[in-house]
């Protein structure tokens, strides 16, 4: 049995073994803390510029509806995962999130669609009878901003609005 004596003893020791792997390992501060202050020094010397690319406008418009279909999918699903609600409730919830899969499906096919034939950069969004297409090119030409909603339009019956900005 182990009396108070030995576990104080255990406990020392061990705080000391612990503190002694710690020294060991330690590497000296104050020579960490020279080079950091030297590589400080040495980058405040140097001009630093931020560049916005192209295809971060375009990144900077997915997260941002891909933040707003994860908002709507997730609210969608709490519906139908809901015990209270009734059959309509959950049948709709469903065609709205097979709705919106099939939505965000279209718009890649469509953001494949102008990279391959155009090879353009793109971002597409469609609401109901609505397609909005912002194309990350510095050339703003109505020919091809014309022949890319003719190649659109092309992939539905119905027609459709489609919108077309060029983002520098």
């Amino acid at each position: 049995m182990i009396n108070k004596q030995n576990l104080w003893f255990i406990t020392l020791f061990s705080l000391i073994l612990v503190l002694s792997i710690y020294y060991v390992t330690m590497i000296d501060t104050n020579e960490t803390l020279a080079t950091i202050s030297e590589n400080i020094s040495s980058n405040e010397d140097e001009k630093t510029s931020v560049e916005v690319d192209d295809s971060s406008v375009l990144v900077a418009l997915r997260v941002a509806e891909d933040e707003n279909v994860l908002a709507k999918m997730e609210e969608l699903q709490t519906i139908l995962l809901d015990e209270t609600a009734t059959a309509q409730e959950k049948n709709e919830a469903y065609e709205s999130l097979q709705a919106l899969n099939s939505t965000k499906g279209k718009e890649q096919e469509i953001e494949k669609l102008i990279q391959e034939e155009f090879s353009l950069n793109s971002f597409v969004k469609i609401t109901e009878d609505k397609i909005s297409i912002t194309i990350a090119s510095n050339d703003h030409s109505a020919k091809i901003a014309n022949d890319i909603i003719l190649k659109v339009q092309s992939l539905y019956e119905n027609r459709m609005y489609i919108t077309i900005k060029f983002q520098k």
